[in-house]
């Protein structure tokens, strides 16, 4: 048969994000006072970014065009606005986040029910902490659960796999491929690039997270990650048969990646915390309320609208204001989302969790993250970034957003009963038991299921371990 070349040109739609769009995502992951030192920071840094002062709506500068199909209304009467820049950004993010439309009749300002001085100290949890939550909240069989455990106490604090996937193959008695397919379901884990074997393979998972495949991006990782580091830049656009602008922008890019995503949990000291979310119950109704102290509402500076207007301005210092234009406009977007999609979730979070807050941890319900990803259309890796450090005051207290996801255990009648519920009640039981003759772990497992609770002997162990609460020997007490 012969051969011949032939010429084509093929269309295809691919959603790549850009720095900017990364930079948004991120904004999730940020405690509020972390938000707090960002927009300190971007303050001092862009001179058309300002503090809004004034108590009306304040209209923005003419350039800047309304599109109310991309973006609902954060309150009611207010509009996003989108700078002309040429690109999709803004658009790409509205489609990787939902707006959600909160209205502020919504919000209750009634009597500040702040947690104690004392509630507010808290540990940071450590990486292994975080693994281990998303595996248990993830859909993994109990098989895949063992094998994911083994992995996720092989990985180091910066978040790279330390172990041969042959050796956990060997401690889980299981064959590689089935170790390799549990692998690559951690790789989607937060944060992005844990549990990679090298450097390469960890800038790659934040690559792809992007929807960077067959970028630019990834053939600079896969083929020339040494030339990269010793900056040969032309030789990798002669090898790659793309120009030179490309090769540096792709530089940048991997330039703002992790290469050690763990590390944000190394550290062990306390911390303060307080509240990202206040919850109020008004009438028979829960309402959710905001926490935006110390977050000063943004605008453009009215001097960006006297300067475009002005004739004499060289083209040098127009694109220096378009270039601080987009990024002041992108940061009151991507904080307008990231405050609309917390809401979003602690909505959701309430919605299942109705019972606990007005009758207590023995009504705590199990909840994956895929329950409140279905039901607000989001994708399970970002209600994990929303839940990741934001605090929520509820009629019962100051709750991590983490801690309204709970595994199940199945009761006699059928039911399912939260974990968290579960622990609840040993420790109850523990706290009752006279400590001359402590109860053993099987005799608290019967009396679970007394209670109608389906529970093993290793399960009670399991949560008493967990509850740092000894074995019945170590309790004992002999006067």
């Amino acid at each position: 048969m012969a051969m011949e070349m032939r010429q084509q040109l093929k269309m295809t739609q691919q959603l790549v994000m850009t720095p900017q769009l990364q930079q948004a995502i991120k904004l999730l992951q940020l405690t509020r006072l972390e938000l707090q030192d960002v927009v300190r920071q971007e303050l001092e840094e862009n001179p058309l970014l300002e503090e809004s002062v004034e108590t009306e709506e304040v209209r923005e500068p003419e350039s800047l065009e309304i599109d109310e199909k991309e973006s609902e209304p954060a309150q009611d009467g207010e509009e996003f606005h989108e700078v002309e820049t040429g690109e999709d950004t803004l658009r790409d993010w509205d489609s990787y986040l939902d707006g959600y439309n909160y209205s502020s009749g919504e919000q209750y300002s009634g009597e500040d029910d702040r947690p104690s001085f004392e509630s507010m100290l808290t540990r940071k949890g450590t990486l292994n902490d975080h693994l281990l939550w998303q595996l248990h909240m993830g859909r993994f069989s109990d098989d895949e659960v063992q094998v994911g455990e083994e992995i996720i106490g092989n990985i180091d604090e910066s978040g790279y796999l330390r172990a041969a996937v042959e050796e956990i193959g060997q401690v889980c008695h299981c064959d590689a491929d089935k170790v390799l397919s549990v692998l690559e379901r951690i790789k989607e884990f937060d944060p992005t690039g844990v549990g990679a074997r090298d450097l390469r393979e960890c800038l790659l998972i934040q690559a792809r997270f992007l929807g960077m495949e067959g970028s630019v991006v990834e053939r600079v990782l896969l083929n020339h990650l040494n030339d990269l580091e010793t900056r040969k830049y032309k030789q990798i656009a002669r090898d790659l048969g793309v120009d030179l602008n490309q090769v540096l922008m792709a530089a940048k890019i991997i330039a703002g990646f992790d290469p050690r995503p763990g590390r944000i949990y190394g550290s062990e000291e306390v911390q303060y915390i307080s509240a990202d979310i206040f919850v109020y119950k008004v009438g028979e109704e829960y309402v959710v309320m905001l926490n935006e102290e110390g977050l000063p509402s943004l605008r453009l500076s009215p001097y960006y609208t006297e300067v475009k207007g002005n004739a004499g301005v060289d083209s040098r210092a127009e694109e220096y204001i378009n270039e601080k234009v987009r990024s002041a406009m992108w940061l009151i977007k991507s904080i307008q989302q990231r405050q609309r999609t917390i809401y979003k979730v602690a909505k959701s979070i309430i919605r299942f969790q109705r019972e606990f807050l007005d009758r207590g941890i023995e009504f705590l319900r199990p909840l994956v993250l895929r329950d409140v990803a279905d039901d607000i259309g989001m994708h399970e890796s970002t209600i994990s970034r929303v839940t990741t450090n934001k605090y929520m005051q509820t009629p019962q207290g100051l709750f991590e957003l983490k801690y309204f996801f709970n595994s199940g255990l199945s009761t006699s009648e059928g039911e399912f009963v939260a974990s968290e519920s579960v622990k609840n009640r040993i420790k109850e039981i523990i706290e009752k038991e006279d400590p001359r003759k402590p109860l053993s772990d099987q005799k608290i497992a019967e009396m679970l299921s007394g209670q109608t609770v389906n529970i093993a002997r290793r399960t009670v162990t399991k949560y008493r371990e967990l509850l740092r609460i000894g074995s019945s020997s170590e309790r004992k007490r002999h006067f």
